[in-house]
């Protein structure tokens, strides 16, 4: 058979054809696979995963809603009223960035108003690190409806837990809290003292101390030193000191440490005890206290040795959840845009875990970072004990934080008991990063929430 030109034409059409279809039909796919509906269920987002425990009645409807979780009634011992703004770019509360510090003794009731004096996108408050009722947590779209321009909303929680702690909005947060919106929060064991707060933050490039750039003079004896950036920093001081806590929980006699600094997790909280009045160091020309400063430190205090053991209160070694949080990047599609997107478990977001257990639970899970870049990871609701680190077991004080820092190659294992009833967000720090995908969950079997990311309130919490 004699092919004629236009044939010709014609079979290479088609074999183009063919060919175009087999490459973008799966492309066309898994397009369509990573659309997140407009408007969605957090809780319902994901696949579930039991960590080896009993799967039976985890269902995300009817039993306890998020929205009865709150805080107990009754007249506070502290009330507070903050007043979010943002103008020209920048947010404030109360007028200024950070926002009031807050302080407590523990055992009070906190109670606090936020009103949304003109904050656009909305805007929630989070009591990073402080272990509240679920319904207190303030994730938009998961834990409360952002408030809107006009609207308020109320926070209660009891102060069960002494230590350095720090609120920050949890709408648009890659947003509202790098030009903002966060402010510290301090509750002592007992009558309230002078300690300062070193809370870091960068301002267009400037490092600052409790947004002031460059030095105060102010004389420090023991300072509580919190990283609201999202990369970590390190701190040291110009005398002999102490760490005597991280992220909120005493350190168990820990000793001086002299030429060696410490290094804080984006979210994280150490508290510093000098030995004798002097300068806190926060690289980037950002000190508090007298007198000249002193080259940063080569070498960090390694906290997975630092201090005496103790007991934990609880056995990790009766686990009944076992979980993996493995941190990867790979090429994908995310909400239907091209790119190289964080993975959790080697899935893209939204079919990352949702990681379930039940009341009483010993968990145990494994945080391994193979993605290129350090995460600060973020448990809601949840203080977790370090058990080790590359396979090196803790030996010090017990190590205890609701933010951790995870350097690619390293890997972390760490064990808690699932005690406060919820849906928690499990997150990177560095915020940028959540929406880009680094984010799961822990939700408790039988927990709902009445609230949806979107919607009317325009719920957007990464």
């Amino acid at each position: 058979m004699q092919w004629s030109p236009e044939m010709r034409t014609g079979v290479r059409a088609a074999i183009a054809s063919v060919a175009a279809l087999a490459v973008l039909g799966p492309l066309g796919w898994f397009w369509f696979d990573s659309l997140v509906p407009g408007t969605y269920d957090m809780a319902a987002m994901g696949v579930a995963d039991h960590g080896g425990g009993d799967p039976s009645g985890h269902r995300h409807t009817g039993g306890l809603s998020v929205a009865d979780l709150r805080g107990p009634s009754g007249r506070p011992d502290v009330e507070v009223t903050l007043t979010a703004d943002r103008r020209d770019g920048r947010y404030t509360l109360n007028g200024s960035s950070p926002g009031p510090e807050i302080r407590a003794e523990r055992g009070d009731l906190i109670q606090v108003t936020l009103i949304n004096g003109s904050v656009p996108d909305g805007v929630t408050l989070h009591w990073h690190g402080v272990d509240v009722p679920n319904g207190e947590d303030g994730v938009a779209g998961l834990t409360q409806d952002a408030a809107g321009t006009g609207e308020r909303h109320v926070y209660r929680f009891v102060a069960a837990d002494a230590g350095t702690y720090w609120y920050h909005s949890h709408q648009v947060s890659h947003e509202q809290v790098r030009n903002g919106l966060f402010g510290a929060l301090v509750i002592t064991p007992g009558p309230m003292t002078g300690d300062p707060v070193i809370a870091v933050h960068t301002y267009d490039g400037r490092r600052t101390i409790n947004g002031v750039p460059g030095v105060s003079a102010r004389p420090v004896t023991r300072a509580r030193v919190i990283n609201t950036d999202a990369g970590p920093i390190r701190v040291w001081a110009t005398v002999p000191y102490r760490v005597v806590a991280v992220d909120g929980r005493d350190l168990v006699s820990p000793p001086v440490v002299t030429g060696r600094a410490v290094l804080v997790t984006a979210g994280g909280r150490v508290d510093l005890e000098l030995t004798a009045p002097g300068r806190v160091e926060a690289g980037g020309g950002a000190a508090l206290g007298p007198g000249a400063g002193t080259a940063e430190p080569r070498e960090l205090v390694d906290l997975l040795g630092y201090g005496s053991p103790a007991p934990l209160g609880f056995d990790p070694g009766t686990a009944a959840r076992v979980f993996d949080y493995r941190i990867g990047r790979r090429l994908g599609f995310l909400d239907g845009a091209p790119g190289m997107w964080w993975t959790v478990n080697g899935r893209l977001f939204p079919d990352v875990p949702m990681f379930m257990v039940r009341t009483g639970d010993v968990v145990r899970m494994t945080i391994a970072n193979d993605s290129g870049e350090v995460h600060p990871m973020h448990l809601h609701g949840h203080h977790a004990v370090v058990l080790s680190r590359n396979g090196v077991a803790a030996t010090g004080s017990p190590w205890w934080v609701d933010s951790l820092d995870v350097a690619d190659g390293d890997s972390y294992e760490i064990a808690f008991v699932a005690d406060n009833p919820g849906i928690w967000a499990d997150h990177c720090h560095n915020l940028d990063h959540v929406p880009e995908g680094l984010v799961a969950h822990l939700a408790y079997a039988g927990v709902s929430t009445p609230y949806r990311v979107g919607g009317r309130a325009g719920n957007v919490p990464e």
